[in-house]
């Protein structure tokens, strides 16, 4: 499939096409803040750093998830928006984690930058200079005294070279803390499991969901969401707040880089959803949960 959609769709002329670029909305963190995780009691806070990594802080814990410092992935895919930190921004991290191995989600040298031990699933992280905790589907890693953090399936795959498709295993993370408890998808096609997920985790406070590289449908539908069906995940999840992500960071497939929120925010409509619970954070941007509950 990636051969008739790389090279023959596109010597034959059927793929769509769109601008390499779009304007993207960033802002500058606050670095200063973001030194001091909220404590234990108070609710937590999410900063998103592009694409689907994110700095979540809670119970005076710094959590990074699939970061990503780097101007290309893949050698050839250039950012489209810059990333928002340098890794010497970054307050203590306390774990970095890793959805999956492909390389927009497992970037080696902004791991090693943030220098924490790694959560991530069975298989991946090996001869990383690092302590690595490789999780199944629903185990729980514990950080202190008060984070939990589950790891959960997702609808994708994993591959990192030609010879180990699937030998690593691929999710997203539920983290819990005295206050707050946050989904994080990682990459994922929609499907049953977002049920599944809410059941075993209801009230999640946010669900940070992707909404990007979905065009065409018929190689990526098995893999990634469109945005009608991430919110489709986000009602089956039954989270109180939808925050977007991967999208507008770099451009993987087919559709506008800046489609995806637009699609995003005429389904919503649509549907006639709360406007007040669906967030499409800036390049950089902090939300303190508090503020969306």
């Amino acid at each position: 499939m990636m051969f008739r959609w790389a090279v023959l769709d596109r010597i034959m002329g059927r793929r769509r096409k769109s601008p390499a670029s779009a304007a993207v909305p960033s802002v500058v963190p606050d670095v200063e803040r973001l030194r001091t995780p909220p404590a234990a009691g108070e609710p937590g806070r999410v900063t998103w750093l592009g694409h689907a990594s994110w700095l979540v802080q809670l119970d005076g814990t710094s959590l990074l998830i699939d970061p990503l410092f780097g101007e290309r992935i893949s050698y050839v895919i250039r950012r489209n928006a810059p990333a928002p930190l340098r890794p010497a921004q970054l307050p203590r991290i306390d774990r970095t984690l890793v959805t999956h191995n492909h390389y927009d989600h497992y970037d080696r040298p902004s791991v090693l930058a943030a220098g924490a031990p790694v959560v991530t699933g069975v298989g991946l992280g090996k001869g990383l200079p690092l302590p690595v905790r490789g999780l199944g589907w629903w185990e729980t890693e514990r950080v202190g005294e008060g984070v939990r953090i589950t790891y959960v399936p997702s609808q994708h795959w994993s591959r990192r070279g030609l010879f180990d498709v699937n030998q690593t295993l691929w999710g997203g993370f539920v983290i819990e803390g005295s206050r707050s408890r946050i989904y994080h998808a990682g990459d994922t096609a929609y499907f049953e499991g977002f049920s599944q997920i809410g059941a075993r985790f209801p009230a999640l406070d946010a669900a940070l969901l992707p909404i990007g590289a979905y065009d065409p449908a018929w190689f990526m539908e098995k893999q990634h969401m469109n945005p009608e069906q991430a919110i489709q995940a986000f009602v089956d999840l039954g989270a109180r707040h939808f925050l977007a992500m991967h999208w507008g960071t770099f451009k993987l497939t087919d559709e506008p880089l800046d489609e995806p929120p637009e699609r995003l925010v005429s389904e919503w409509e649509r549907r006639r959803l709360p406007r007040e619970r669906l967030h499409i954070p800036a390049n950089g941007e902090t939300l303190d949960l508090a503020s969306l509950s």
